[in-house]
């Protein structure tokens, strides 16, 4: 399921980039930054915004703020189709609910042949003690 974020919650920044641009790489800001702040947006439900922020890991800071940075293409707008596209791929992902875990027991033949292997290790370490002779 897909949510529409609306443009007035989403900010641009055009800074500098460090990629491939040659000479004018120092002249022109490519690169993008794209913020959402993901705890006051009205545009998603509250159990996804805690997915969201919970996915997002360290690009959102502690005030729940999502910082996305693009600078692979040489131009502005390739950049933004970019950073746009992975908040896009994040939401996705978020917006999947998570399989519950059924907790499992192996099965007995699993059990009774990890005892066995450790038995018969075991009995490898007694082999290579060292005889004691008891002295009558």
């Amino acid at each position: 399921m897909s949510y529409q974020i609306k443009e007035s919650e989403i900010s641009f920044e055009f800074v500098r980039s460090a990629g491939p641009g040659g000479q004018n790489v120092n002249k022109v800001s490519t690169a993008v930054r794209l913020r959402f702040d993901i705890r006051n947006s009205t545009s998603i439900p509250e159990h996804i915004k805690k997915r969201l922020e919970h996915l997002a890991g360290k690009k959102a800071d502690k005030n729940g703020v999502l910082i996305i940075r693009a600078q692979r293409f040489r131009t502005q707008e390739a950049n933004r189709r970019d950073v746009l596209k992975r908040l896009e791929l994040l939401l996705e992902e978020a917006s999947k609910i998570p399989k519950k875990r059924k907790p499992t027991k192996p099965a007995l033949s699993v059990t009774l042949g990890r005892l066995e292997q450790k038995h018969l290790r075991g009995e490898i370490k007694i082999s290579r003690q060292r005889i004691r002779h008891v002295e009558e």
